[in-house]
């Protein structure tokens, strides 16, 4: 019961807010469009962040190579705490938008290699590897809350315990 008010919040707030879109989203439910993810994912980024999205062992340690281990992109990563727009720029540029320009990011760039779609497709694949409840936070960071599951309503699932970025950037109280 408490899933479905939480829920019925989030697309009024969505319903209620600003109705852009995001600058770039990839449709984690587009079979096609994932499959194609797949095939680059495979090819270019399983070699650091893993065939199976596990990320590089010893990715969250703080010593001399901090930041240079690629995180996981499954549920125990971060990943899903991004929008669509900042994914997009990481992979595209090698940085978040947001990044001071001092901030040494270790992350290639793919802005000479990847199109604009194969980027969005690679997201896209990503994506659709993560439960409903990480699917449906990590849609909350997209305007609109754009990339909700679509079976949000009719499947059991929780939001992950560490879910405090949707709810701080839309200005809601976390549920109890």
């Amino acid at each position: 019961m408490r899933r479905l008010a939480l829920i019925a919040a989030c697309f009024a707030f969505a319903a209620g807010a600003r109705a852009a879109e995001p600058a770039h989203f990839a449709d984690a439910d587009n079979e096609t469009l994932v499959m194609h993810g797949l095939d680059i994912y495979s090819q270019r980024c399983a070699g650091c962040h893993g065939r199976r999205l596990e990320g590089q062992a010893l990715w969250q340690l703080r010593d001399q190579y901090l930041g240079r281990r690629a995180p996981p992109h499954d549920s125990t990563g971060h990943t899903w705490q991004h929008s669509d727009d900042d994914l997009f720029a990481m992979t595209k540029d090698g940085r978040f938008p947001q990044a001071p320009k001092d901030v040494v990011s270790y992350m290639p760039a793919f802005d000479k290699s990847l199109g604009d779609d194969d980027i969005l497709a690679v997201l896209a694949f990503i994506k659709s590897r993560w439960p409903t409840g990480i699917r449906a936070s990590q849609s909350m960071l997209n305007p609109g809350f754009k990339g909700m599951p679509k079976d949000a309503d009719r499947v059991d699932w929780t939001l992950p315990p560490n879910c405090t970025a949707s709810f701080q950037r839309w200005g809601l109280s976390q549920p109890k």
